[in-house]
């Protein structure tokens, strides 16, 4: 039997801002810096849950 996992696999900025207490301005300048990876589609960007948690954790470049 599968399992489905309850974390989403991208957040949106406001979500990621939430769930990461980090500010938006800081989430673009890290996006910006290639620190944090971002997705755009059908004109949203999308900040993969890996990418986020890796910022987290302290695995990010």
């Amino acid at each position: 039997m599968n399992s489905i996992s309850t974390e989403p696999l991208a957040y949106s900025i406001a979500d990621a801002c939430r769930v990461s207490s980090i500010g938006k301005t800081k989430l673009y300048s890290l996006i910006k810096s290639k620190r944090l990876e971002a997705r755009r589609i059908d004109g949203r960007t999308l900040i993969p849950a890996a990418s986020l948690r890796r910022l987290i954790e302290g695995d990010a470049a």
